[in-house]
Parts: C-alpha cells; sequence; structure tokens
C-alpha cells in the first residue's frame, strides 16, 4: 500500500513539472534502465568451472599462497582437475589432470596459444617480442622458426660441446681444491655460475662475469628474472596501476629496462665490428648473436626482424636457459646426495662406461641409461617451472564441457600432474628405476611426463637443457663423491624446502664436501 502511495505522489508531481523539464527527466531515466540492460546483455552467461569461494574484490589471491603449486593442488582435490579463480580482476583456469593437461595442449592446444602479458614483460622485453610472452601470430610462428632451427637444433647444441666442456674443465679445477681441504663448497651457487657461463657464452659470446669479477650480464638478468615476477598491482587490478608509478616499481623496471638495453647495445655493436673485419668465420664457433646477425645480413629471414626484437630474443634464450638449468641440476645433485645408494649405482654406470679415460665424451653419454633415469625422475618430482608458464585464450573457449571467457590466464599444473598417485605408484618417491623401458620421455608427447612443457608454447630449448643436465651431472659423479657437511647429519635429513619464483629451486643452498675419486 505505501508503495502504491508513493507512486501516485511521483506521477502527481510529474504532472505539475514544465514539459520540457519533464520529456528531460523522462530521457533520464530511460537512458538509465537502457545503459543497465546493455551492461547486463554484455556479460554473457558463461557455464564456468567450480570455484573456491571469492572475497570481495581480491577474490582468490589469497588462496594462491607462497607456493601455489602446492595450495592449487589442495584446491584441486576438492574443486576438480578444472578450476576456476579469480585473481583480482583476472580470471585464472588451474588444469591438475593429465586428461585435461592433454586436452588442453594437444586437442585444444591453438585455443590456448596466447600468452598473458604483465606490465614487467612489456617493458622489459621489448614489448613481449621475445619467443615466452608473444602472442601467437605471424610474429611468434617465425621468431620461434628461427630458435628451433638456426639456435637450439640439435646440430647447434652439439656444436656448443666445446664450451660446456671449457666450464666443466674450470668447475673441475675447483671442486679438486676444495678436495684437498675437505671443506663444504656451495653446490647451489657453483651449479648457477657454471650454468649462466654455459648459457652466456653460447648465446653472447662471453661470461657473465668479466675477469675483474665485476658483474655485468648476470646482474640485470638476475634484476629481469626478479621484476617480471614481482607483484604490480596494475596486473590484478588495472584501475590501480597508478599506484605501481608512486611506489617506484614502474621507475625501477625502465630503470633495469636502460641498463640492459644499453648491454645489448654493446654486445651487438662488438659483433658487428668483428664480422665486418671477417676475423670470425668459424660456423662452429658462433654465438646466437653472430648467428642472428649474418640471417639479418644475408636477408635469410622472411619477416621484418628489428634490433629490439634481436634483443628480445637473446634476453629470452638467457632467461629460460640459465635459470631453469641450474635448478634442475640443484635438485638432482639433492636428491643424489639424499639417496646415497642412488648415487652410487649411478656412479658405478658413468665410472664403468668411462674407464681410464681422463674425460667424458658425447658417445660415452648416450650409453648411461641408468643416469637418463636418474635425471627424468628428478624432473618429475621437482620440475624446475612447477606451474607452466601460462597461456591465455583470446575468444571464448569450450573446455572440459566449460565456457571459458576470454582473456582468462591459465597454469597447467605440472608438478601435481607428476605427482598423481593415480598415475605414478608411491609419486612422492625417488625412484629412478620407475623411468627403465618407460614409454614417458619429457619432449612433449607424454602428458604424464611434461617438465618442459607440450604443444606449440613447449620449451624450444629441450634439446640444449638435456645436453647441460647430462654432461655436468655425468662429470660431477665421475670424478668426485659426495657429503653432506657434519658429522653426525644423515643424508636422508637433508632439507628439500622450495622457494616459488621464475622457477623453484631449493630454499636454502646445497652445501656438499666433495672427495676426489681414485679407482
Amino acid at each position: 500500500m505505501a508503495q502504491l502511495q508513493w507512486l501516485q505522489r511521483m506521477w502527481q508531481e510529474l504532472h505539475e513539472l514544465p514539459i520540457n523539464s519533464l520529456l528531460s527527466l523522462l530521457f533520464c531515466l530511460f537512458s538509465i534502465l537502457f545503459i543497465f540492460k546493455l551492461l547486463r546483455r554484455g556479460k554473457p552467461k558463461y557455464h564456468l568451472p567450480p570455484s573456491p569461494p571469492k572475497l570481495p574484490i581480491i577474490g582468490n589471491l589469497h588462496q594462491f599462497g607462497s607456493l601455489p603449486h602446492r595450495s592449487l593442488r589442495v584446491l584441486s582435490k576438492k574443486y576438480g582437475p578444472v578450476m576456476l579463480l579469480e585473481l583480482g580482476h583476472v580470471n585464472t583456469l588451474v588444469v591438475s589432470s593429465v586428461d585435461m593437461a592433454r586436452e588442453l595442449m594437444k586437442t585444444q592446444d591453438i585455443d590456448f596459444a596466447n600468452r598473458p602479458q604483465n606490465t614487467a614483460a612489456k617493458i622489459l622485453l621489448y614489448g613481449c617480442t621475445d619467443i615466452g610472452f608473444a602472442h601467437y601470430g605471424e610474429y611468434w610462428r617465425q621468431a620461434k622458426k628461427i630458435c628451433v632451427l638456426e639456435l637450439l637444433s640439435i646440430k647447434r647444441v652439439q656444436s656448443f660441446q666445446h664450451i660446456r666442456e671449457e666450464e666443466v674443465a674450470v668447475l673441475g679445477d675447483k671442486i679438486r681444491k676444495a678436495c684437498v681441504t675437505q671443506t663444504p663448497v656451495n653446490v647451489s651457487e657453483m651449479l648457477i655460475e657454471i650454468s649462466d657461463n654455459i648459457i652466456s657464452r653460447c648465446t653472447l659470446g662471453q661470461k657473465i662475469a668479466e675477469e675483474d669479477g665485476k658483474m655485468t650480464f648476470g646482474q640485470l638478468s638476475r634484476q629481469v628474472m626478479v621484476q617480471l615476477m614481482k607483484f604490480c598491482l596494475g596486473d590484478f587490478f588495472p584501475y590501480l596501476a597508478w599506484v605501481d608509478v608512486l611506489t617506484g616499481f614502474i621507475s625501477s623496471v625502465e630503470g633495469t629496462f636502460k641498463e640492459l638495453d644499453r648491454f645489448f647495445d654493446q654486445v651487438i655493436e662488438d659483433h658487428k665490428t668483428i664480422m665486418e673485419s671477417g676475423v670470425v668465420d668459424q660456423s662452429n664457433k658462433k654465438d646466437f648473436v653472430d648467428i642472428l646477425l649474418h640471417l639479418q645480413r644475408d636477408g635469410m629471414l622472411d619477416f621484418a626482424f628489428t634490433k629490439d626484437n634481436l634483443k628480445a630474443i637473446l634476453l629470452d634464450m638467457f632467461l629460460g636457459g640459465a635459470d631453469t638449468t641450474s635448478t634442475a641440476l640443484e635438485w638432482i645433485m639433492a636428491e643424489l646426495i639424499k639417496n646415497p645408494k642412488i648415487m652410487k649405482k649411478a656412479q658405478d654406470e658413468i665410472r664403468g662406461i668411462v674407464g681410464k679415460k681422463s674425460h667424458i665424451d658425447l658417445d660415452d653419454i648416450s650409453k648411461m641409461d641408468y643416469l637418463k633415469c636418474v635425471i627424468n625422475e628428478s624432473l618429475r618430482l621437482h620440475p624446475p617451472t612447477t606451474l607452466l608458464t601460462p597461456r591465455e585464450t583470446a575468444t571464448t573457449v569450450k573446455f572440459g564441457g566449460y565456457d571459458i571467457p576470454p582473456k582468462t590466464t591459465v597454469f597447467v599444473n605440472t608438478w601435481a600432474i607428476q605427482r598423481d598417485p593415480a598415475v605414478w605408484e608411491n609419486p612422492d618417491e625417488f625412484i629412478p628405476e620407475r623411468f627403465k623401458n618407460s614409454p614417458f620421455d619429457f619432449r612433449g608427447q607424454d602428458f604424464e611426463f611434461h617438465p618442459f612443457g607440450g604443444g606449440r608454447r613447449k620449451c624450444p630449448g629441450l634439446a640444449f637443457a638435456a645436453a647441460s643436465l647430462d654432461f655436468l651431472i655425468a662429470n660431477l659423479l665421475c670424478w668426485f663423491d659426495w657429503r653432506l657437511p657434519g658429522d653426525n647429519v644423515k643424508p636422508e635429513d637433508l632439507d628439500m624446502d622450495e622457494i616459488y619464483g621464475l622457477t623453484v629451486p631449493k630454499k636454502h643452498h646445497l652445501y656438499a664436501i666433495p672427495t676426489l675419486y681414485s679407482a
């Protein structure tokens, strides 16, 4: 009754208004109703995947956790292998089963071929014109083709073997000095240094540390990795992007980019000078800068390839190769030191193949079947990137019976899949023998085991990484025995805590005492 009386009074008041005022008011009311109707129509009704309860404004950000691969596995057990989260204003799909990973990376690979591009990546990676963050399209296809055929082919990977051998020799000398004094060595730091030096020499033709000890590219690349992973408010709440300017985040990233750009300019100019002088013309001695400059100079590229494109790909090669390799090496050594019987079995195989030779060659590596089982098992338990580099939908996609809206970020929880008890027996135990005569390998076709991803977006540097892992571990195990520092320390008590970042390394560096092996 009260509502009826209110409407009657409003109708009387409207009649008393001048005609122009009445028309203006009616126009405003109809405009508001029309806008509301459009807004309701503008939001299609999706059949969305299940989602955990959300908090206002932040959505599910609080459930992402400090170790997202672990937090998301717990949530997926409750909400299913296809789960939708809202991270601020960003729809985020999490895939946590073999079948759904296969569907995403094989059957519907092209539907999920884009990459989300965050603020830091757009600044640091030359507008995301690298391989890792570039959107799927003609530029990405051509750039990847260059990398796969010219930079990361099996033949090219083998051509860099002399670099691996030289760096392993330097590392071996350092370890031998520690053997004399029986002092612990920081294995983690040692593996980071050799990984950085190998990829830096292959990419730029120089080590990241100059002889005077002054860090150049190594320091800058680490700043890049930190900033790519740093929380940026504008990426999750676009209307708060101005806060990132006030906090200094944007100026910090831009400062890193300017230093990095100057460094690349100098490297490229140095290479051009040498190339024009004709001093170096041995293909097996060329680094990535040489190769790209020759392709550009000789008109062998089928698309416009700018200097900025070249620099973006160079940075991509380093970021994609150095940190993932050192992280994988660290976990392999940690698992072997924690499991001395397995380490002894691997050493017996390696030493039996090498015999009395003073060095290990590629033919020896090809015969080390148990070593490959050890590496595979460590990659299963500790994939360097536990959540594959995210993908993004360009349009609405039907997936797993659900509607996935456009601009949805997509994570595949590789860590959870590779520890799925439905696929792996005793999934949390380190058992290399499970890979003996196993049908699974890490080339990206077996979605039960895909530490380097799969489909169009799998890691193009897979062959490069495999060559480094095999050769470095074989040398560390062949010439040295390893034990934890301390008289009463049991190998099984070695901590295996993780820390999340661009990769997922051990939280605490691995220290061990080396002893020179004598037959």
